[in-house]
């Protein structure tokens, strides 16, 4: 192998290599853990693995065919793992952080079973071009979403309205470098083929210098910022989660259980504390308390209505209220009465 050729093999080979080893490091290693942190892992690897594929059948024309379906089918998840890294750094209260694994239930079997029932050895008038540009299309569809969920961050860095943060660089550089490593498999042919990995290790030396710069910063670049953390949670997504808050609290009536803490309900909601206690005082204007206390109000004025056996410190502790001071004074304070007040007041309307 020439000098030139042997240059040009280290410099693009280089970019996957230590794209597979820090993939591995993302999934695996890195601390704190957070899912963000396994997708940019995943990511890593899927891309390593495409572009270790280029760079080997650019050098050698004869690859064997499992080589090459390895690398197309790998390029098949790029796109997916980049809107899961995105979609949970930016937005980590959406669905998708519980969600993803029902994206790759879909995924994964689709394409094992194309490969398997159409491999790539005896198929490959069908590899070339209509799968393998189906998944370049799908790889740019997700792209695509992704600039969706980072539209935000687009129109700060085109219109410079205000400079970037840290994270937000990272997640643009992340963003842009996915596309122009597509762009440079879609647009170019074979001759030019090698781009695509050149552009990986350009870029992931760029990157790598970004960490470098802010190594002794406190700024989280793979995971979400407090800005994320604190985000608002999106109307569309509020409101369904109000409304399987408000069945479960009506249907199950956890609050009669004096013990009830918020971790219970997140536990049933599938959310964590600080996000059950962002729901509530973002959308109802509410702490936890206040919240339950209210519904084992509702619940002790209609036993007072419907109820002349049991006593009111019965009907207190049937609520959830763990002694009789505390259910007149609840009561009180969101009635405007006691209960003996407001059970003489219903009497009064019925005469």
């Amino acid at each position: 192998m020439e000098f030139n050729w042997a240059l040009l093999f280290f410099f693009s080979a280089l970019g996957a290599f230590n794209g597979l080893c820090l993939g591995l490091y993302f999934l695996l290693i890195a601390k704190p853990k957070h899912i963000s942190s396994k997708f940019l892992g995943v990511l890593l690897l899927m891309m390593s693995v495409r572009i270790g594929k280029s760079v080997f059948f650019y050098f050698k024309p004869d690859l064997a065919f499992i080589y090459l379906q390895l690398g197309i089918t790998a390029c098949f998840f790029i796109g997916p793992f980049l809107y899961f890294y995105v979609k949970s750094v930016v937005q980590p209260n959406s669905s998708i952080v519980k969600n993803w694994k029902y994206h790759l239930a879909i995924l994964i079997p689709f394409i094992l079973i194309i490969g398997i029932i159409y491999p790539f050895e005896t198929h490959v008038d069908l590899w070339r071009p209509y799968i393998v540009y189906g998944i370049y299309l799908q790889w740019l569809a997700y792209i695509l979403i992704s600039g969706w969920v980072l539209r935000g961050d687009l129109k700060q860095l085109f219109y410079r309205s205000k400079s970037l943060k840290t994270q937000q660089v990272w997640l643009l550089s992340i963003f842009l470098g996915n596309l122009m490593i597509w762009a440079a498999y879609f647009f170019t042919n074979f001759t030019y083929y090698i781009v695509g990995a050149l552009t990986f290790s350009f870029l992931f030396y760029l990157l790598a210098l970004l960490v470098f710069i802010n190594r002794k910063k406190k700024s989280h670049l793979f995971i979400p910022e407090q800005k994320y953390a604190d985000k608002r949670i999106a109307t569309s997504e509020a409101k369904a989660l109000l409304d399987k808050l408000t069945q479960l609290v009506e249907n199950e009536e956890p609050f009669t259980n004096a013990n009830l803490k918020s971790s219970d309900i997140a536990k049933k909601m599938q959310l964590s504390v600080h996000q059950l206690s962002q729901l509530l005082n973002d959308n109802l204007g509410k702490s936890f308390p206040i919240f339950i206390n209210e519904h084992r109000i509702a619940k002790a004025q209609k036993m007072l209505a419907s109820n002349d056996i049991l006593t009111l410190e019965a009907i207190g502790y049937e609520c959830g209220f763990n002694s009789k001071s505390t259910f007149y004074t609840t009561f009180k304070k969101i009635t405007g009465s006691t209960p003996a007040q407001y059970k003489a007041q219903l009497r009064g309307s019925y005469l």
